[in-house]
């Protein structure tokens, strides 16, 4: 495998396990007190727009970081949007 696909795989995979715990307790407790709902908002615009430019760019490691957390970003701000 190409070095650089390597090293993007890596750090795809860094940044969207570091985000799970945070997703995955808002999740299972439903509490959306502690958190920004303008913050998520941008936050999954940004990922959605790294999302496109991936699959434009026909790049695996943005692709499957983006999409992956794109969906438990997006699951946190429906419950946030949700819950008040």
């Amino acid at each position: 495998m190409d070095p650089t696909k390597l090293l993007g795989l890596c750090a795809a995979v860094c940044t969207t396990i570091s985000f799970l715990p945070q997703a995955t307790r808002t999740i299972r407790t439903r509490d959306t007190s502690g958190i920004s709902l303008w913050m998520y908002v941008i936050f999954c615009a940004g990922v959605l727009l790294w999302l496109v430019y991936g699959l434009l760019r026909r790049d695996v490691p943005v692709i499957a970081a983006n999409a992956i957390t794109l969906v438990t970003a997006g699951t946190v701000l429906v419950l946030k949007i949700r819950n008040g």
